[in-house]
């Protein structure tokens, strides 16, 4: 079943799914462009047809979107608690009760299965709801020891920021434009929002929704537009920055928000591994595996690309790894029922295509895939196992981002952790293990934000009060629990001194001021305090 979004085929037969132009129109409305802007006409990998115009904000867009944020955001701040938590209480609903609109925008616009698409709805949902439960408690101020214990009387408060800029990227164009955004409303802030233009219209469904709610208007402002410039506006207009996309240009994100000293977290790249000890489970592990590496067709930032197995097991998985890959079920349908969808664009089928060659031609061996699929659409290439892996090969250290793992043999535990560490990447990795306390030990071991003890990657995403965020070059800063929400404020220390100053007082000279502050620095050592 589809939504009321897609048109009838009458209107465009050389297109399988064409947004209506009307439906079109309602989402552009809540773009910061003016009324003769330009406009991008957004295509599906699914089909590599057309499916909708949308207007380009220019520069001078983004800054009137500040203004507006600006303008509206200290209204917003001085919302109760409860206030905020009933908004997000009710888009937890909405967002589950238009699911089937978001999962076709999600699909067309991606080209991800439905399932993975599923996944995005949960986690708009999963996040609104922690965060409506939690960012009271978050965001509470609290009382910490004193200089003098009793005489000086601390407490922490929170303050939002301000205005966020945040910048989306096209792979998880629902969940990553609005998860992000989500604490750092509840904190009191406005945002402006970039998603890419890929990812538009989905990210507009989204914050329609969150209007429908209740947020009020100019709370959550759009712009639309290339990264470069469009983007670029967004980073240079924001008290805070959070960006998902790349390495390199995290860094020039880094840089621009630097040089205003304003804070900003990135989510970067990865180079992920599962690890498949000897006592793991097979049929889990096979399955899990297969999900890790191939959701979202391996464009999820978070997914596998590099499949570690132990030598005592590695005979008998890889086999069967590889026979539930040649089953997996592709198509490009706005149904449920495939495994995997379609690639987002000729650059990642490009790159994907270039990275399976390299290895081939420089002596790698295809367990299975390696062929594009232009039958099933024009950017589909099939999931891909290779073996034999080498330094020398562009797939052994830089990043896919596509349906690509390579399979290495390990000797044992300590093997296994030097390999999954051996990357300037440190997002996300997996280990597969009957004996749990042995899965800790070895998660402990690895250097990336997020572990997962016998689960592809859901597991450690889904936990919402937990953080999630990257090591080395996978990025700075967190998303999710505590430091997901608090990252958006700034801490105040506001401390009273009752009865006398620190300071001598009271007909004391200074040195017998000083004689007792050192016993009575003395005493707070002896009694614990800190």
């Amino acid at each position: 079943m589809t939504s009321e979004i897609i048109a009838d085929p009458e209107l465009d037969p050389t297109a399988t799914y064409v947004v209506d132009p009307k439906r079109a129109r309602q989402l552009a409305a809540r773009v910061v462009a003016s009324p003769r802007a330009e406009t991008f006409t957004r295509t599906s990998p699914m089909t590599g047809a057309p499916i909708a115009s949308l207007p380009v904000s220019t520069e001078a867009d983004v800054q009137r979107a500040f203004a507006s944020a600006r303008a509206a955001q200290p209204r917003w701040a001085a919302t109760s608690h409860e206030q905020r938590r009933r908004i997000f209480r009710r888009f937890h609903d909405l967002v589950l009760e238009h699911q089937v609109e978001l999962l076709d925008l999600v699909q067309i616009e991606a080209g991800k299965a439905r399932l993975h698409a599923f996944e995005e709805v949960l986690d708009c949902a999963i996040a609104s709801r922690h965060y409506a439960a939690k960012a009271e408690g978050y965001l509470r101020t609290t009382k910490h020891l004193g200089a003098v214990p009793v005489l000086s009387q601390a407490r922490m408060l929170r303050h939002p920021k301000g205005v966020v800029g945040i910048v989306s990227p096209w792979n998880y164009p629902l969940s990553l434009a609005i998860t992000d955004a989500i604490p750092a409303l509840l904190a009191g802030n406005a945002v402006v929002l970039r998603p890419d233009q890929q990812g538009s219209l989905s990210a507009l469904a989204g914050i329609e929704l969150l209007h429908e709610a209740g947020l009020p208007e100019g709370v959550f402002q759009v712009v639309l537009g290339p990264g470069r410039s469009t983007g670029q506006a967004v980073v240079d207009g924001g008290d805070y920055v959070c960006f998902t996309g790349s390495t390199p240009t995290g860094r020039s994100v880094a840089e621009s928000a630097s040089k205003r000293l304003v804070g900003y977290s990135l989510e970067l790249g990865g180079k992920n591994s599962v690890y498949v000890a000897d006592d793991a489970d097979l049929g889990r592990a096979v399955d899990g595996a297969v999900r890790s590496c191939f959701a979202s067709a391996g464009q999820l930032c978070i997914s596998t690309e590099r499949l570690l197995v132990h030598e005592g097991i590695y005979d008998r998985f890889v086999p069967a790894f590889v026979e539930r890959v040649k089953a997996l079920r592709l198509g490009t349908a706005l149904e449920y029922g495939y495994d995997m969808g379609s690639l987002v664009s000729q650059d990642q089928l490009d790159t994907v295509t270039r990275h399976v060659a390299d290895a081939v031609a420089k002596g790698a061996t295809l367990l299975t895939g390696g062929n594009a699929r232009p039958d099933l659409g024009p950017f589909v290439y099939e999931p891909t196992v290779l073996t034999g892996v080498t330094s020398a090969m562009l797939c052994r250290d830089e990043e896919t981002f596509g349906p690509v793992v390579s399979i290495y043999r390990v000797a044992g535990d300590d093997a296994a952790v030097a390999l999954a560490n051996d990357t300037e990447y440190g997002l996300n990795s997996s280990v597969w293990t009957k004996d749990t306390a042995r899965g800790r030990r070895i998660a402990a071991r690895i250097k990336t934000g997020t572990v997962n003890v016998n689960e592809a990657y859901a597991a450690a995403w889904g936990s919402m009060g937990a953080p999630m965020g990257g090591m080395k070059d996978s990025g700075v800063g967190r998303r999710h629990g505590a430091e997901g929400i608090l990252k958006y404020t700034e801490s105040q220390n506001v401390t009273v001194q009752h009865l006398m100053p620190i300071a001598p007082s009271m007909g004391l000279s200074d040195e017998r001021y000083a004689k007792v502050m050192t016993l009575g620095v003395r005493l707070m050592k002896a009694a614990g305090l800190s």
